[in-house]
């Protein structure tokens, strides 16, 4: 097969949320969507301290050469796909830079610091500011309502490789995603799926 040229060899790209948002199986699908094409992936994962509700952060780096070590450098990724605002702040703080470009879930999700009444949570407009502070290019959209109205919040993660694949940093084909996520599952989640894909498009494309 013949291999997909990249822009950025290999390309670093960072999933972020909270447990219990999809994540995991949000670089599940992209990694295996990327295989496809003939690219060379390879997927690290940190957890936080509780798998639901703590950070969960999935490094993608996607060569069509090589297989590179799961660890994206300091500094070094160019796309963030947050599920979740404030961890979009975290992982840019670190992996981040004036080039990265950000796709930000605007729904937050407190954590037991903030519904206890210990800690506060930043408004949405601080944690644009910060965002916009810390680079140059980023796109806001909620995805865990569109998720919500299509019946299920949890669609939020294949909402947001939908807006990825609207972007166009990446060789993603919505017969790619038809293909990987209809593996093992039945039409009719399949169908939700598709659903939630396409509406992630929408939303980025209407940014």
């Amino acid at each position: 097969m013949e291999k997909t040229p990249l822009a950025s060899d290999p390309y670093n790209l960072v999933i972020t949320g909270v447990g219990g948002q999809g994540n995991v199986m949000a670089s599940r699908v992209l990694g295996n969507m990327m295989s496809r094409k003939g690219l060379n992936v390879t997927i690290g994962e940190t957890f936080g301290a509780s798998q639901r509700g703590g950070s969960v952060m999935s490094h993608l780096r996607i060569s069509s050469e090589t297989s590179w070590s799961p660890q994206i450098p300091k500094g070094k990724a160019h796309m963030i796909v947050a599920l979740e605002p404030i961890e979009t702040v975290r992982v840019l703080r670190d992996y981040g830079g004036p080039e990265t470009r950000v796709i930000c879930n605007t729904r937050p999700i407190h954590p037991v610091g903030v519904i206890s009444g210990d800690q506060v949570y930043p408004s949405l407009e601080e944690l644009r500011n910060w965002i916009k502070e810390l680079t140059a290019t980023a796109w806001f959209i909620d995805a865990t309502d569109a998720a919500v109205r299509l019946g299920d919040p949890i669609f939020g993660n294949i909402m947001m490789i939908g807006a990825l694949a609207g972007v166009g940093d990446l060789p993603m084909d919505r017969s790619d995603f038809e293909a990987v996520i209809s593996q093992g599952m039945p039409k009719p989640k399949v169908e939700a799926n598709l659903k939630a894909y396409d509406m992630g498009l929408e939303l980025i494309e209407a940014v």
